[in-house]
């Protein structure tokens, strides 16, 4: 029973240590850029590898399309990005940075959400699989599974919107 107790205590532990890790890297973003860690995050891929079409970059970011959309909008109306239609295909669009945008990233302290998705993309098939089932888990215990995804702190939902139904 006592290892049971101690298993309890580090795994309590740790969450308290990833929520502590993204309430000061969240505080650290917003204090130096004013702009929230997903925002920030769409800058430093859009510095690394731009113009990026908005479908790739939502990919980039495990993100749906939807709520691309609205960081993308939020960006832009800063003066941040920009956003040009392809002349092939009109319903296509690139995402470029504007001189603003990318002196802002200059400065700007790394994002977790980065750090994250890269940690987790370098693991193998098996350890995502344990990782994956042991969340499953305590989004269970927390009954939090038909909770939409906020981006991690921000107000942004993962999710489409949904539509009124007509008629």
């Amino acid at each position: 029973m006592k290892l049971k107790s101690i298993m309890v205590a580090g795994i309590v532990d740790d969450i308290r240590r990833i929520f502590q890790v993204l309430t000061e890297q969240s505080r650290k973003i917003e204090h130096k850029t004013n702009l929230t860690g997903p925002q920030l995050w769409v800058i430093k891929i859009l510095k690394e590898k731009s113009p990026m079409k908005v479908s790739d970059l939502a990919r980039r970011m495990y993100l749906h399309p939807a709520t691309m959309v609205g960081l993308l909008d939020r960006l832009e109306a800063k003066g941040l990005l920009k956003r040009t239609r392809s002349e092939n295909d009109r319903r296509v669009v690139f995402i470029d940075l504007t001189v603003q945008g990318c002196e802002l990233e200059i400065n700007s302290p790394e994002v977790v959400q980065n750090l994250l998705v890269s940690g987790l993309e370098n693991l193998t098939g098996q350890e995502l699989k344990n990782i994956s089932g042991g969340m499953e888990q305590v989004v269970a215990i927390l009954g939090a599974k038909d909770i939409p995804p906020q981006l991690i702190m921000s107000a942004e939902i993962n999710a489409p919107k949904r539509r009124r139904k007509i008629g």
